[in-house]
């Protein structure tokens, strides 16, 4: 099975009465396959999964899929901090017809390493899809450790990858060390991608390839060619907007960029808020039109 090497982190569209733009997901799912993106994943963080029912998550994945057709991977989140639900979720998506499933580490309960060793367990063992761990300490505050993602790795040969959001490069190299090339790394940091690669990651799984797939797609095989100095000025010239996206919370500002030109996502579910105040975006907006200006920006038309 060969993975994408450039997934996107999907938002979910909303109307203006806050229910999922089923029509619109699917537009842009196609759209992103078009500019860059060689796999999608749904119902992730970008996604706004915490504010999603897990009937919404699988009206998305099959509307999606209706637009998309069989052949592009679609990947969804299906992780939460409860091990039985997660694990209903992950089958669910597995009869729905999601290629493979995006496990973040349980949030809040904050379990030790053993508890997450054997939380990955339960749910992978004996699923027919495949599955990414997904470490992102900041927001679960929990730290999946390199050695423990080998065990997983171990006892579940379904575990194919790993979206490492952990922001240390030291565990970052010891992680792909350890798990490459049996399992691959995705950088889940646009703004520390070209670093990954360099160490050996495989791929990204990206809220930037919204706007710059095609210039990630770029950065990507230049860097597998060794191209480095090419690669490196595209990231330089990316960097930028890779900050100004996280700015606030994701994905408020990926949302914003979209509205910005004209691909209508819709404003976020609360608890997430959009900034009021009049220059909240001032930065991002003036970014988007310096890259449209320089011919960089994978336009919609």
């Amino acid at each position: 099975m060969r993975l994408p090497r450039i997934f996107t982190a999907m938002v979910t569209p909303f109307h203006e009465n806050g229910e999922i733009n089923y029509d619109e997901a699917g537009r842009l799912a196609q759209w992103l396959i078009t500019h860059g993106s060689e796999g999608l994943i749904l119902s992730g963080t970008t996604g706004e999964s915490p504010a999603l029912t897990d009937s919404e998550r699988m009206m998305l994945l099959r509307a999606v899929r209706a637009r998309v057709g069989p052949e592009v991977p679609l990947w969804m989140g299906t992780g939460t901090n409860n091990t039985v639900h997660s694990r209903e979720l992950s089958w669910e998506a597995a009869e729905n017809g999601a290629d493979g499933v995006l496990l973040v580490c349980p949030y809040y309960n904050k379990p030790p390493q053993e508890g997450l060793i054997r939380h990955f367990t339960e749910i992978a063992r004996g699923l027919p899809i495949p599955v990414m761990l997904y470490n992102i300490p900041s927001r679960t505050g929990v730290n999946l450790l390199p050695a423990s993602v080998r065990t997983v790795m171990e006892e579940c040969e379904n575990v194919v990858a790993i979206k490492e959001a952990g922001g240390s490069l030291p565990q970052l190299q010891e992680l792909i060390n350890l798990v490459s090339p049996r399992m691959r790394v995705y950088s889940g940091d646009d703004a520390m991608y070209f670093t990954a690669l360099t160490l050996g990651a495989y791929g990204v799984v990206s809220v930037a390839s919204h706007l710059v797939g095609n210039e990630l797609e770029t950065m990507t095989q230049m860097v597998i060619q060794r191209d480095l100095d090419g690669a490196r000025q595209i990231h330089t010239t990316l960097t930028p907007l890779f900050q100004e996206l996280f700015r606030y919370t994701n994905p408020i500002s990926v949302k914003w960029a979209l509205n910005y030109l004209h691909i209508p996502v819709g404003d976020v579910r609360l608890p997430l808020v959009t900034p009021g105040h009049e220059h909240a975006f001032d930065a991002l907006r003036e970014l988007i039109d310096q890259l449209i200006a320089a011919g960089l920006y994978s336009q919609a038309g």
